[in-house]
């Protein structure tokens, strides 16, 4: 079946597993307090911290909203609200050249040659659509943030509801199944699978020292390299 659309996750797909957990995630960790301490009285970081009190059931102080929050670091929390916040504190690192995004040589080449041939390209990850642009603005390979049409994060649903997926395709304006999604994570692929999207299982081997193949594919393509995906 044709492929009229792309759609990758980042982590484990475009870039390395390593890069988010052993860079960024630290990054964030540390910067938390000073930046909750300078930035805690803006409307939208504001907005953030009483969502995290509310759900907390109506924490007060910013020290205590800190404190779960780097909790919900350490256990690697796909939450809107930690993303949001650890999305602006990554900005500041990507300002001041602390850190460049890690990106795959033949992801950042596959992207590049996609659309150069007019296929339009989409990103869905777990971290907040402005870290995502931060991640793209600022990759090893360059600013890659003009090749992405549309950007998606959990605010359009989990990775792992199928309903995302077609939401997705929905916004995107195109026949879910012309559209072929990236992911190093075999439960997503499923979801988009019963969304009625192409699939391919990105199993690099800097990420995933045992191959999955056989049954723990599920059914879905694997590649270990953008190059060998084609589209």
């Amino acid at each position: 079946m044709p492929v009229r659309a792309i759609l990758t996750d980042i982590e484990g797909t475009t870039s390395s597993i390593s890069f988010v957990k052993d860079v960024l995630f630290p990054y964030a960790r540390r910067a938390l307090p000073g930046f909750v301490r300078e930035h805690g009285h803006e409307p939208e970081v504001r907005r953030w911290l009483d969502a995290v009190a509310t759900e907390e059931g109506g924490i007060c102080g910013d020290g205590t909203i800190v404190e779960v929050l780097q909790g919900w670091i350490d256990e690697d929390r796909k939450h809107t609200a930690l993303k949001a916040l650890q999305g602006m504190i990554w900005s500041a690192g990507y300002r001041n050249a602390d850190f460049t995004a890690h990106m795959y040589p033949d992801a950042a080449e596959a992207l590049r040659e996609w659309h150069g041939a007019g296929l339009p390209l989409n990103v869905y990850s777990s971290g907040s659509v402005p870290a995502q642009k931060l991640f793209f603005g600022h990759s090893d390979a360059g600013d890659l943030t003009s090749l992405v049409s549309n950007w998606f994060d959990t605010e359009i649903g989990g990775k792992r509801d199928a309903a995302s997926y077609a939401r997705i395709a929905e916004q995107v304006g195109i026949a879910p199944g012309d559209m072929l999604f990236l992911s190093d994570v075999v439960e997503e692929l499923d979801a988009a699978r019963d969304a009625g999207l192409q699939t391919v299982l990105v199993d690099r081997r800097e990420d995933y020292a045992q191959p999955r193949t056989g049954e723990a594919t599920h059914g879905h393509r694997r590649v270990e390299s953008f190059s060998e995906i084609g589209a």
